[in-house]
């Protein structure tokens, strides 16, 4: 059986079809790939992002710097960071420092014969059931290891306490052992026998008014308060370092109430940050952040700003330093997502109009990136709300001169003579 002529019509009409079309194709791959190998591209999306960055933070607060004679050893009765009122016995003085060894091991044994008091009354043990003791031993666990995680030094040992109170309550309940009478009475013995050997002592400081308390001074009381804070410069913060006086006769210093303030010099020529902003701030000496609003802003140079920081919320960790490395946590970012390689720097003449009818255009360096759009090579400005480590993020503006949505953006370097 042979071919007709009609069937080599067909094969040769098939095959100059297939030929057109692998033809085509080679055709489209090499412009693809030779528009892609002369320029790559990546489309402006939208991001968001974490905004942070860290500085050197200096505290502002309003203090108060106690003194005594310097007579004698110092003994704290108020913890830093601790609330004092009107009167409140701030420490005592004692010419023997042995009696500073007496008064820690009376207030260690007190404390222990309070909560032995506790498990063993009558009361505690009638109410007291198993079943729900453990799951109270449950609860008190898992907040322990909670504020051990957060660095919480003063809920951790609220915390221990009564996990020791449960512990022993159940072991009594559950006949595990008998009670604990005869250490009541060992404790007991022991703190007469001290209290004969207390003296009392030569010197007792208190509070003159209420106020917070922190043992120690750094010299800045008189400068670093709010009074001053329109005096600060730049060079001011800059030389202030984390110290601590040891003068003889000083007991520490008063905090007025909650608010604190703390400055910052930054680069705020990109407006990142405005007055009335609310922010977080995170302490390298503290797991907490602490919500916070910034107060003021004063250009001073051209690329340094003294920034103000109000806070109210008031800890331990916060009264430890003067000055230290903190970070200011901003909300989330949206922007159109640029890589950094495909920043470029152009000049761009902009009319100005004065408002008077005098105009006159102005020329100048900006930062933006090149565009495709069909044929033509575009520069497009752009306004950096956000910095990451290969990527910035640009606002979105509503101007024909700036990255818009979906633009494609030029990776490689562009020869504007051509």
């Amino acid at each position: 059986m042979g071919f007709s002529k009609s069937d080599g019509s067909f094969m040769v009409k098939f095959l100059r079809n297939v030929v057109l079309v692998l033809l085509l194709i080679v055709f489209i791959s090499i412009v693809y790939n030779f528009r892609n190998k002369e320029s790559d591209t990546v489309s402006a999306l939208t991001a968001s992002a974490l905004s942070s960055r860290e500085y050197k933070g200096v505290f502002i607060r309003d203090e108060e710097i106690q003194l005594y004679s310097g007579n004698g050893f110092l003994s704290y009765n108020v913890s830093d960071g601790g609330k004092v009122g009107n009167d409140t016995v701030i420490a005592e003085a004692y010419l023997d420092d042995e009696q500073l060894s007496i008064k820690h091991e009376l207030a260690k044994l007190n404390k222990e014969l309070g909560i032995l008091e506790k498990i063993t009354n009558p009361g505690t043990l009638e109410s007291a059931q198993p079943s729900s003791l453990s799951e109270s031993i449950s609860d008190s666990y898992r907040s322990l290891i909670y504020y051990r995680d957060m660095g919480n030094l003063d809920e951790l040992s609220d915390v221990k306490d009564d996990l020791l109170i449960q512990l022993s309550t159940y072991q009594i309940v559950t006949d595990e052992v008998q009670g604990f009478d005869q250490k009541i009475l060992d404790i007991k013995n022991e703190i007469d026998k001290l209290n004969a050997k207390r003296t009392a002592p030569s010197e007792t400081i208190r509070a003159p008014r209420s106020a917070y308390f922190v043992s120690y001074i750094d010299g800045y009381e008189d400068k670093l308060n709010t009074k001053n804070m329109d005096k600060l410069t730049v060079s001011m913060l800059e030389e202030i370092s984390d110290r601590k006086s040891t003068a003889p006769n000083v007991v520490g210093k008063l905090i007025d109430g909650y608010g604190w303030y703390l400055a910052i010099v930054a680069d705020n020529s990109n407006k990142q940050y405005a007055v009335g902003e609310e922010i977080s701030l995170r302490f390298d000496s503290s797991a907490e952040s602490y919500p916070a609003v910034i107060y003021d802003i004063r250009d001073e140079k051209k690329d340094k700003s003294i920034i103000i920081i109000s806070c109210d919320k008031f800890n331990y960790e916060l009264v430890q330093h003067r000055a230290e490395i903190v970070e200011l946590i901003k909300d989330d970012c949206t922007g159109l997502k640029v890589p950094r390689e495909a920043i470029r720097f152009a000049k761009v003449t902009e009319t100005v109009d004065d408002g008077n009818g005098n105009v006159t255009e102005k020329t100048s360096n900006q930062k933006g990136v090149y565009i495709r759009k069909g044929e033509q090579i575009l520069f497009k400005r752009i306004e950096v709300v956000y910095e990451g480590s290969d990527y910035v993020l640009s606002k979105p503006v509503n101007d024909d001169d700036y990255l818009a949505l979906y633009d494609d953006i030029l990776i490689e370097e562009v020869d504007t003579n051509e």
